[in-house]
């Protein structure tokens, strides 16, 4: 009698998860009276999604991550996911040191099925281990030696160093897929 071990996937949150460009550009029009589309942004670098700085200003403010949208598809899809695999939930979330509860309560508010045993806050991804890992950054991807799955966002257009995927339906019919060959 074997016990058939589940396969792991590491989901980032920022990017992800939580939709950061379009609670970035909402908070940008707030401020500036200017509204920008995701189409604008494609292409900027993070700390460039928005003008004058102001993302590096908004991600320092209480209340940021707290407040991000959940990204569409998300909650049904790792819902799904976590029947055939352990998911962990996984977020560099030490550079922000105000993020750490606001990260906690978001999960516990949008997530609530993820146990506090499945959410790692660490400051660099290369320690994760899990089979998959989801994420929108390269630079967490690339030391990665699991199945890297690069989750497109503005900053990473023209990068196609991992496979790619646009949405949360083209990642969760791979992973099914994957469970079958």
């Amino acid at each position: 009698n074997t016990i058939k071990m589940k396969k792991t996937i590491a989901i980032d949150m920022d990017g992800v998860l939580a939709d950061i460009e379009a609670h970035t550009l909402q908070l940008y029009k707030q401020h500036s009276g200017v509204s920008l589309t995701k189409a604008d942004i494609s292409g900027n670098q993070e700390w460039d999604l928005v003008p004058d700085g102001l993302f590096h200003k908004f991600v320092h403010e209480p209340g940021f991550f707290r407040n991000l949208p959940v990204m569409d598809g998300a909650i049904e899809a790792v819902e799904k996911l976590s029947q055939e695999f352990e998911v962990y939930i996984v977020s560099a979330a030490t550079e922000f040191p105000l993020s750490l509860s606001e990260k906690q309560e978001w999960l516990a508010e949008h997530f609530p099925s993820i146990s506090w045993r499945n959410i790692v806050f660490c400051g660099s991804k290369s320690i994760i281990g899990t089979d998959y890992m989801i994420d929108d950054h390269r630079k967490n991807l690339d030391p990665f030696r699991g199945k890297p799955l690069m989750f497109s966002a503005f900053h990473n257009q023209g990068q196609n160093h991992h496979q790619r995927f646009d949405d949360w339906k083209s990642i969760v019919a791979f992973l099914e897929n994957e469970l079958v060959s």
